[in-house]
């Protein structure tokens, strides 16, 4: 336990670099200054009376694959409550926007910035929340935050567990530490068989696998009447869309959009930035590279000239799925392990991926098999893929109709981790009572 007294020690005497940091952060626009306070453990928001679970989701994915959880879990118990913490804007955002599309359950599910794990943020934070259980999305581990909700005999449970070759490396070398901390956790559901394995080989034992939340999401929504705008202002025109892509990979993708126009004069190419706050630095770049671009966040639309349409808002992937039919996964031309392919698998697309594919390795192998997907090497590889696709519908159709093939069959994740949550909610609504009931209770 050496490593964890001395992570304490180290947290503890960090608390004035802490608040710098902080501060400089909010200066650049990565915190939300008005709500600052969240992150030392200060709550901006009364607790909700009578029953509530904590859920803490770490940044975009881990939110946008809770989220549908949520609504099962607050549709069915109208006496529960949620208090949904994140680290990120963008994923605050992303739970705004759901509680606007949804206000029938706005009032049950807070939104809160997650505190620090510094053991007095920690302490003002419980002692505010109270939660009656806490559960933690993914691979999330911050020491001071479970031991404390172990000491105040709040249930942990760890959804959707998440634990990669690296991390389980490195949790090899503090076994100890790992069982010390893994261990208060009542229950850990494990996305797959390989993290479950990989848990225990850290000595745990309390381990489920109901499956991969981020495969029983629903589509993402799409806007009818923009869809249709957005089609007639594209055309005809042949279209590719690079998703949820990361630093570096943009000028890849404008390297590669001009080796295709060299063939196909009119292309489009869509990219939609991972972090849509670096839209504006990205349409700098992209320019400076020599090509023309179209912002999406300053309300240009691509005209006969552009080459580039920056896709840098928040919640709009759903549409250009439906608008582009092959998709390069971001985060696999970099070494960041890519994004989740499932969306656009949903949404009926052709699906390329770079060498870096580590973070959903079983997810990409498994729709390799059904050929609904290509590997490609580099941006040279790249663009004759692309080319070739564009050039060849019959084989997007076949690629992209064996990726929603695919992704129909992974469903009943939700209904399995709610049945091993039981335990942890409230009570659900009461069934109505069927007819012969109702005639037998007359009677």
């Amino acid at each position: 336990m050496a490593a964890l007294r001395l992570y304490q020690t180290l947290v503890f005497l960090a608390g004035p670099l802490l608040r710098l940091s902080l501060s400089r952060r909010a200066a650049k626009g990565r915190e939300d200054k008005a709500r600052l306070r969240e992150r030392f453990g200060r709550a901006s928001l009364k607790r909700p009376q009578g029953h509530l679970v904590w859920v803490h989701a770490a940044s975009v994915g881990e939110t946008l694959s809770v989220l549908p959880l949520l609504e099962d879990i607050l549709t069915s118990r109208p006496a529960q409550s949620i208090l949904l913490t994140t680290g990120t804007l963008t994923s605050a955002r992303l739970v705004a926007k759901f509680q606007t599309e949804h206000p029938d359950l706005r009032a049950r599910l807070k939104h809160q910035f997650s505190p620090l794990d510094r053991s007095a943020y920690v302490a003002a934070f419980l002692n505010h929340w109270q939660p009656n259980a806490a559960l933690w999305v993914e691979s999330e581990i911050w020491p001071n935050l479970i031991l404390a909700c172990t000491q105040r005999d709040i249930p942990l449970v760890m959804l959707n567990g998440r634990l990669s070759a690296r991390s389980f490396a490195r949790w090899q070398k503090l076994s100890g530490t790992a069982r010390h901390l893994l261990g208060g956790f009542s229950l850990l559901m494990a996305q797959d068989a390989t993290t479950a394995s990989r848990l225990q080989g850290l000595g745990l034992e309390q381990i489920k696998t109901p499956g991969n939340l981020k495969l029983d999401a629903p589509a993402l929504g799409a806007d009818e009447t923009e869809l249709a705008a957005l089609r007639s202002t594209f055309g005809d025109r042949p279209l590719w869309l690079g998703a949820s892509t990361h630093a570096n990979e943009e000028l890849s993708l404008g390297q590669a959009h001009r080796m295709i126009k060299a063939s196909l004069a009119n292309v489009l190419t869509l990219i939609a930035p991972r972090h849509p706050d670096r839209g504006d630095a990205l349409a700098s770049q992209l320019r400076a590279a020599g090509h023309r671009v179209a912002q999406r966040s300053q309300g240009e639309l691509p005209d006969g000239e552009t080459d580039i349409y920056l896709l840098d808002t928040l919640g709009e992937l759903g549409l250009f799925y439906r608008l582009s039919h092959i998709v390069l996964i971001g985060g696999t031309m970099v070494a960041h392990g890519g994004q989740n392919p499932i969306e656009a698998a949903r949404l009926n697309c052709a699906i390329l991926h770079g060498p870096h594919i580590e973070n959903f390795q079983e997810m990409f192998d498994a729709l390799e098999a059904t050929q609904a997907i290509a590997s490609i090497a580099d941006t040279p590889t790249l663009a004759a893929q692309v080319k070739a696709l564009l050039q060849n519908p019959a084989t997007v159709a076949q690629m992209s109709e064996a990726a929603l093939s695919f992704a129909s069959g992974m469903t009943g994740t939700r209904a399995r981790v709610i049945d091993l949550l039981e335990p942890y909610l409230e009570a659900p609504k009461a069934a109505p009572p069927s007819p012969i009931a109702r005639e037998a209770h007359d009677g």
